[in-house]
């Protein structure tokens, strides 16, 4: 009896020890609440905002000509650490001979638009759309969208398509899971990440909800995007990198990118962008009644060309421009931002 009752204290011990861990692994991993804008303890706002359907609002800026005066009403959604002050750097000179009327936002969770907890491929969509409502653009606009940010052109034309006139799309971001992909090549190219990178992306689709713990642990390889760590294959790309890093805009941009929480930010993207996605993939898009346009560099060290190749090829309605010598960040190629603008709307007769 006494051997019997000291196995069951000890059984006990093991499983109150079992349930410790598991109450601190929970607590843990937990991320920290938001921190909105405009509330007790949050950022203050400082930029225009509208309202959107489930009450949060979205920050935005404009630029161009009026929306009175505009031929064309163009929506731009930025890149991953990016915020409504991106754009495609079009000229001015440019706009106003085309009648462009551009607005740029931050999406959900970044700078100083309201977090959205139910962030999806869908809710991206809604979110352009709902935008496009509150400032009247009209029943049809065009949209432009950059890097991790065109995850809401590939749901627009799925959710949207009756609402858009045209669009363009600066190296889009892929998801190395899309079954559509060439399983050996995107896994061969997925390899050549590095080690940080190839795990984050892991985490995304796995386990989204790690992500916050996961990247906060110095002893575990996380991502070298995030940091700023990882160097590029094009010359301008990484000259701009390391003069980012060196005279702290980099970490400037981020800090206003994430001010209401990295979590509502940097780790609802990723978990968007390289988690599951249920209801489609690009591939399965039917052709739009619009046209679209992809930009791809082939020394871009974030999305493999070959792969961005596969997806067009797949597709046949994407009108693919494969810019020679030119890294991932579009924006920054001089005269670029003017050919991606004239390229996607036509010139006044």
């Amino acid at each position: 009896m006494a051997a019997a009752s000291t196995g069951n204290n000890g059984t006990l011990l093991v499983l109150m020890a079992a349930a410790m861990v598991a109450g601190w692994f929970v607590n843990a991993v937990q991320p920290p609440p938001p921190t909105p804008c405009g509330t007790e303890g949050g950022p203050p706002v400082t930029a225009e905002r509208v309202r959107m359907r489930d009450g949060r609002f979205l920050a935005y800026v404009e630029s161009g000509v009026s929306r009175e005066a505009a031929r064309f009403k163009v929506v731009y959604s930025h890149g991953f650490s990016g915020g409504r002050m991106d754009s495609p750097r079009a000229s001015q000179a440019l706009l106003e001979e085309l009648g462009v009327y551009m607005v740029a936002f931050d999406r959900a969770g970044y700078g100083e638009s309201d977090p959205d907890p139910r962030r999806s491929l869908r809710s991206a969509a809604l979110d352009i759309q709902d935008l496009a409502d509150a400032l009247h653009l009209g029943p049809k606009f065009h949209l432009i969208c950059s890097s991790l940010g065109c995850h809401a052109a590939w749901a627009s034309f799925k959710y949207i398509p009756h609402r858009l006139a045209g669009a363009a799309m600066m190296a889009p971001v892929i998801n190395y899971r899309w079954p559509g992909l060439p399983r050996g090549l995107a896994r061969q190219l997925y390899r050549r990440q590095p080690v940080g990178d190839q795990w984050s992306l892991r985490v995304a689709y796995y386990a989204p909800w790690l992500l916050h713990w996961w990247m906060n642990q110095t002893w575990l390889p996380t991502s070298t995007v995030i940091d700023g760590s990882g160097s590029f294959p094009n010359a301008l790309d990484e000259k701009n990198r390391l003069m980012a890093l060196s005279s702290g805009m980099f970490h400037k941009k981020a800090r206003l990118a994430t001010q209401q929480g990295v979590q509502e930010s940097f780790y609802r993207d990723m978990a968007v962008m390289f988690g599951r996605w249920p209801e489609f993939e690009p591939v399965d898009l039917e052709e739009p009644p619009f046209p679209v346009h992809l930009f791809q560099g082939d020394e871009d060290g974030v999305v493999p060309v070959q792969l961005q190749r596969h997806i067009c090829r797949r597709l046949g309605w994407i009108s693919y421009h494969e810019l020679a010598g030119v890294g991932h960040f579009l924006s920054a190629v001089p005269g670029l931002g003017d050919r991606i603008v004239s390229t996607l709307l036509p010139p006044p007769a």
